[in-house]
């Protein structure tokens, strides 16, 4: 099923009789050696239920402490979104029983975050600036992982069991919470996703997370409700979870403006629930959502206020790197692209991962012709993210230099970059296995030569007449002979003194 065969509002439509509101939660993972109330490892990929320790099993009698690298990061977290850091703030005990929580209890904070009252300036695809309020930004403790089993989708609906990994459960999170988003209407949808995009390379940036959202390590809630045009009050919103890419936050977005919009249309009412995205692009009803009375929170006993004193939040900022807005502009003057060029570079996510391929060692030219061509074809082929394709930005780097030393060409680097995609080990270890290397050996590739010339006696008349442009076809019999191992340079220059 796809989401236009959902019983859904044509989007046009929707815009003539309502305004929505979006709100956006953010969930970030920060990349801490320890977990925020203990001393089990955070590392993504170990045996399950490996990370463990009497804190985050919720065993009686086990008391946590507080990570002060956590703290750190959550102030520059902050700092970064313009928030006012809270000099004083409290950790609170958020009540839900659910098996993704072995205590019963998830430390979070409450009525007094860390961080809050910020703002964040953004991008439109057209160049459009968009600023963002900031609510609040405050620290909280991640969930055990559940693993559905028995269904078709991998999600809870059809499951016959579920799986519990207590790994995740007490990693740093820092969640991130917008102010009402109002007067977006029809760019609502991607306005979510630059707001997302946006928040990603800045924690990136920071250096405090991966924001991997295919790994879970940043999540999104997308907020959600719809207003009659000209009426101000707000309507009952939707909340969808756990979104995972910037594509999905976009359609999410789309999807609930459409199927909202026609609920009230036909005089229906909108339920306050929870709703899971579904890959095809639609939403789908989870559970009531509940309200802050519903998880009564209180301070949490065991842990003490978190005091950030003025001086301390100062000696953090200045360790705020340049971020990724003033980054840009640098880079955009000294690479001397137009605004449209910086801006599918950014949009297409492949920024970043050029300016890393130059600082590896390429120049920018090469870096961009590689990113925006050839591996973004894979990642579209793999339907992933660009920086999820499965070569890094060191590893771009070699082939561009092994292309530049002569020792690949452009066709064997490509097979060499598809082989580092598919698994098969790093850049080295692919071509010594694939047998990549270009061709040295001087009397191969002579044989193939004259072998090429003496099949094709036409060209050697042609070129000998005086059309020196013919020679491509020997060229490429040369090639097809070693197998796309020999150097062009090298075959021309053969041709070339035999025709002479």
């Amino acid at each position: 099923m796809t989401a236009a065969m959902y019983d859904l509002m044509d989007f046009d439509e929707v815009l003539e009789k309502f305004d929505p509101v979006m709100g956006l939660e953010v969930h970030v993972e920060l990349h801490t050696e320890t977990k925020m109330f203990s001393g089990s490892g955070t590392n993504f990929g170990a045996d399950p239920n490996s990370n463990v320790d009497p804190v985050c099993l919720g065993l009686p009698g086990a008391l946590p402490v507080v990570n002060a690298k956590g703290v750190e990061w959550a102030i520059k977290i902050g700092l970064a979104l313009n928030c006012k850091i809270a000099e004083s703030s409290r950790f609170a005990r958020k009540n839900y029983f659910y098996p993704d929580q072995p205590k019963n209890y998830q430390i979070s904070q409450y009525d007094e975050p860390i961080a809050y009252d910020g703002y964040l300036d953004i991008e439109l695809d057209d160049g459009t600036p968009w600023r963002v309020e900031i609510e609040r930004a405050h620290m909280e403790e991640d969930t055990a992982k559940l693993t559905h089993i028995g269904g078709t989708s991998g999600r809870i609906s059809g499951a016959t069991k579920s799986l519990v990994d207590v790994n995740r459960a007490g990693i740093p999170l820092i969640e991130i919470v917008t102010k009402p988003i109002e007067g977006a209407g029809e760019r609502a949808p991607e306005v979510a996703r630059a707001y997302v995009s946006a928040l990603r390379d800045l924690v990136k940036t920071l250096g405090v997370s991966d924001a991997r959202m295919d790994q879970g390590s940043m999540r999104v809630d997308s907020n959600l409700s719809l207003r009659r045009v000209g009426t101000t009050e707000f309507g009952t919103r939707t909340e969808t979870k756990n979104i995972n890419s910037l594509r999905s936050v976009e359609q999410a977005v789309r999807f609930e403006m459409q199927r909202q919009a026609r609920v009230l249309e036909d005089g229906g009412v909108i339920d306050q629930e929870t709703r899971h995205y579904q890959e095809d692009g639609s939403t789908k009803k989870g559970r009531p959502k509940e309200t802050a009375e519903d998880y009564r929170y209180f301070n949490d006993p065991d842990l003490p206020p978190v005091f950030a004193p003025a001086e301390w939040v100062e000696e953090i900022r200045t360790t705020l790197p340049e971020l990724p807005w003033i980054r840009r502009a640098r880079i955009q003057k000294d690479w001397q692209l137009s605004d449209a060029e910086m801006r599918d570079l950014v949009n297409a996510g492949a920024l970043d991962l050029i300016i890393e391929t130059v600082e590896a060692g390429s120049t920018p030219d090469e870096a961009r012709a590689w990113w925006v061509s050839y591996i973004t074809a894979k990642a579209n082929e793999a339907g992933v993210e660009l920086d999820a394709v499965g070569i890094t930005p060191r590893q771009i780097a070699q082939v561009i230099s092994l292309v530049g030393a002569g020792k690949l060409t452009t066709k064997l680097a490509r097979q060499a970059v598809d082989g580092v995609i598919a698994g098969e080990g790093d850049v080295a270890e692919v071509i010594a296995a694939r047998g990549l290397e270009v061709v040295r050996d001087d009397g191969a590739i002579e044989a193939a030569v004259d072998e090429a010339l003496a099949a094709n006696p036409d060209i050697v008349e042609k070129y000998r007449a005086g059309n020196t442009k013919v020679t491509g076809a020997i060229v490429g019999a040369v090639m097809k002979a070693t197998r796309g191992k020999a150097d062009p340079q090298q075959v021309n220059k053969l041709i070339a003194e035999k025709l002479a």
